[in-house]
């Protein structure tokens, strides 16, 4: 079996499913044991099951927690002393959250794992980066969860970090201008959550009636889409209008939660969420939860190789998605590529811009 290490160094979108079949069973069936031995409230819950792990033919067979049991129970596999830092997920007034324990060695496995695969989309060169979010976010310890630790996060890919929107989410046109001038002829990254971005940015940009070139801008954001549905914008819609009010047609989603950070499923030119080499996407029957074919709607369940310092490697999400093909995308990306359809019926609102988006 390869290490970690090893994994690292292969282009994220090269494994076809054969050999990614094999590299997961054998590195994922490890991990189960690992967590097996070093959590006892996981080493119980499989022993509830009567789950043999020896019984896993291929990662498909892994036993899955809801993602929401992070809320309700503390789940780890390191001992006090070796926790490094506590993730928490978004959550709104009086909902609880996700607590996820890093090691310091987890924590610098997500960052180089999250590096690899934006890096597919954005190149490697620094970019100037303006994010679509106020200062305070990040200043603000309160606030600082999953959308503070987002911003952060992708903050690796950009250089002369400057925000748009100032403390009250009013577009900062000084900045925003003064930065473009800066940077005049380059290609700049724009990064924010999805809410944030229509919410905050496109709406106001619209209703001033001013004009800001994002012709050379690359934009990724993420973190639900549920209020961005109920007010009838598909993705489509969303980057046309962002072409027309500013130029911005680069425009890339990404799919990813707390639980599993490091492994975000970044979306193609061809409209296509992807997994990497790092994680995967299985779908289940709602009924069953037997595995749906390709192309068959069910509830989204993610595996990844990151999670050692909690057992967070196999998650029965609450979201409701599809697979729609595997090593045959259009982009040349090999593995999965999926939708998602959004969250299930009676699901708690918890992407980073649907929780904040909940307010309006």
């Amino acid at each position: 079996m390869p290490s970690f290490d090893e994994i690292l160094q292969l282009p994220p979108f090269s494994l076809a499913k054969e050999e990614k079949t094999a590299l997961f069973t054998s590195y994922l069936k490890t991990l189960t044991n690992h967590h097996y031995q070093n959590c006892p409230k996981y080493k119980s819950m499989l022993d509830a099951l009567d789950f043999d792990v020896d019984s896993i033919k291929t990662y498909y067979d892994l036993p899955f927690l809801p993602v929401s049991l992070f809320k309700e129970m503390e789940l780890k596999s390191i001992s006090d002393e070796e926790v490094f830092k506590i993730t928490t997920s978004s959550g709104t007034s009086g909902q609880a959250v996700s607590k996820i324990y890093l090691s310091k060695d987890a924590a610098a496995k997500q960052q180089k794992t999250l590096a690899k695969i934006v890096t597919d989309f954005t190149g490697s060169s620094r970019m100037p980066m303006l994010i679509i979010d106020s200062p305070s976010v990040i200043k603000d310890r309160a606030m600082f969860s999953a959308r503070g630790a987002g911003i952060l996060g992708f903050s690796i890919f950009g250089s002369d970090r400057t925000y748009a929107l100032n403390d009250d989410m009013e577009i900062d046109f000084d900045a925003i201008e003064a930065f473009l001038e800066k940077h005049s002829g380059k290609k700049i990254l724009l990064f924010g959550f999805t809410f944030m971005v229509w919410q905050h940015f496109y709406k106001e940009l619209i209703k001033s009636d001013r004009k800001i070139d994002l012709s050379n801008g690359i934009l990724i954001h993420g973190g639900g889409w549920k209020k961005l549905v109920s007010e009838a914008v598909s993705p489509e819609e969303f980057q046309k209008r962002l072409t027309d009010a500013c130029g911005l047609y680069d425009v890339h989603d990404y799919y990813g939660m707390v639980e599993q950070t490091g492994c975000v499923y970044m979306q193609c030119e061809h409209g296509h969420l992807h997994a990497s080499v790092f994680s995967d996407v299985i779908i289940r029957n709602a009924k069953d939860f037997s595995v749906a074919k390709i192309g068959e709607k069910g509830i989204i369940q993610v595996v990844s190789v990151l999670p050692e310092s909690y057992p967070g490697h196999s998650l029965l999400t609450e979201d409701e998605g599809m697979i729609l093909g595997e090593d045959d995308c259009p982009c040349g990306r090999k593995g999965k590529y999926f939708k998602i359809f959004g969250r299930l019926k009676n699901a708690e609102i918890r992407g980073c811009s649907d929780t904040y988006a909940a307010k309006f």
